[in-house]
């Protein structure tokens, strides 16, 4: 059925956009709703501006945190990408060296998530892919802004006002005409955005406390990744591995190989990937069946995540009309696996909520062989594929091409560490611990969204 609305050329509200999208009825019938309640534009009671315009200069050896629009999710910041500017850029970047209280506004690709900075962030900068929006008016707090643009009447105004084809942006006198309304219960709102976050923080903690459990009982938590500069290979070796590529022989990876020897001779179980799951490449499914909800998921590598649980706020879903009964689905302790690309690597445990879920063309499922069902725990299984242990493994094993790819044959012998079931058992509690301190988060922050929407619109 077709959608259309009728505007009258005195109903524009901008000279600039006359596009039958930014009058779509549903937005028309948002804005409606918010002017029944007070509200003020955000450039009115904060400064707001954008990160480092040009190149960022990374650097590892620093300490300062470089907050791109990947790291910015549903009020929160996901810093498994781990980057850092150098000092010298940040000195001379003081405009956009944040502070605490600011709300982070992702501003290009995916448009409108919004986190607020806290001092386990700090010390930090951004680049130009974000908008800083520091508050002049105290009366509102950080968290209330950043509750209300993650509602539904904060993502609807910074995707309407956001332009582009290839890739949307959302500029910075935009973001300042932002429609946010007073509402009576900001102060409570804003509170629980605090203790969505605070709680984010929590399951965080939790996870680290797995990931050096595991660590430790290994021997491994002070394990050093040295880069060496230069190094000699056998031509042996060569011939043995079927490899020529220089990065596939250094050290570093050999220095895993025999701790983890040292680890089998303490009577540590160590056995192949293969021989823990079997291992199957996913389906490419066309982006025409993409929608925002429905009852199966499409897991790709974008929703996987470094460390910890898999991103639900970002899940694509196929639409129920889409029928294929030759692709597999996935079940609930299943491991879908990035095979290709920057981030090949990336791990995720299939949670119940995502069973029956299909999974990309450039990803690869790993499924608990049946043998093993009573033997290695799927929760401690997380924390070792996101481990050092095997990420470096994985990152030897890679093909050197355009893109990144591992073949299944190399990532048969990639080696995992057994641990008692004792031991496991320990990782994994934590790990279930901190999965459901995620979920509460989460609810928090459902709440907060919820009394938002429930306010304006109950006038």
């Amino acid at each position: 059925m077709i959608t259309y609305s009728i505007i009258r050329k005195s109903q524009f509200e901008s000279p600039y956009r006359i596009d039958a999208e930014y009058f779509q009825p549903e937005y028309l019938y948002l804005i409606k709703a918010l002017k029944k309640v007070p509200t003020i534009q955000l450039g009115s009671i904060a400064f707001v501006t954008d990160g480092i315009h040009s190149s960022i200069d990374y650097d590892n050896k620093s300490n300062i945190r470089c907050l791109s629009a990947q790291s910015v999710q549903d009020n929160y910041f996901d810093l498994s990408a781990n980057t850092f500017i150098s000092e010298q850029q940040h000195k001379m970047n003081l405009r956009t060296s944040l502070k605490r209280d600011d709300v982070i506004l992702s501003s290009v690709g995916t448009i409108g998530n919004c986190a607020v900075v806290t001092d386990d962030i700090l010390p930090a900068n951004a680049d130009r892919h974000v908008a800083i929006i520091r508050l002049s008016n105290r009366e509102l707090s950080s968290s209330y802004l950043s509750a209300f643009l993650n509602s539904k009447y904060g993502r609807f105004q910074t995707f309407r006002e956001s332009t582009g084809n290839v890739q949307l942006n959302l500029f910075i006198d935009k973001i300042k005409t932002l429609i946010i309304p007073i509402l009576k219960n900001h102060r409570e709102i804003g509170e629980l955005a605090k203790k969505s976050y605070n709680m984010i923080l929590f399951a965080n903690s939790l996870y680290s406390q797995a990931e050096d459990l595991l660590l430790n009982e290994l021997g491994l938590k002070d394990f050093k990744i040295e880069d060496d500069l230069t190094y000699t290979v056998n031509l042996s070796d060569i011939k043995s591995a079927h490899r020529s590529d220089a990065e596939y022989f250094h050290p570093k990876y050999e220095k895993l190989i025999n701790n983890l020897n040292l680890i089998k001779s303490k009577l540590i179980d160590l056995s192949f990937l293969n021989e823990i799951f079997s291992i199957r490449r996913g389906d490419f499914i066309a982006p025409e069946y993409y929608i925002e909800k429905s009852r199966q998921a499409y897991i790709r590598i974008k929703e996987l995540p470094s460390a910890g649980d898999i991103n639900l706020d970002s899940i694509m879903y196929i639409d129920d009309n889409f029928v294929n009964s030759n692709l597999e689905t996935l079940l609930e302790g299943d491991f879908v696996f990035a095979g290709i690309g920057a981030t090949l690597g990336k791990t995720a445990r299939i949670p119940k909520e995502l069973e029956g879920s299909f999974y990309s063309n450039n990803t690869v499922r790993f499924r608990l062989r049946k043998v093993w069902k009573d033997k290695a725990d799927t929760y401690y299984l997380q924390v070792i594929l996101q481990s050092k242990i095997c990420q470096l493994q994985f990152e030897q094993r890679q093909a050197q091409t355009a893109q990144a790819k591992i073949a299944d044959e190399e990532l048969k012998t990639v080696l995992i560490p057994i641990l008692p079931q004792s031991t496991q058992q320990k990782i994994a509690d934590l790990v279930r611990q901190s999965h459901e301190a995620h979920k509460k988060a989460k609810e928090f922050l459902e709440q907060a969204k919820k009394e938002v929407e429930e306010l304006i619109e109950n006038q």
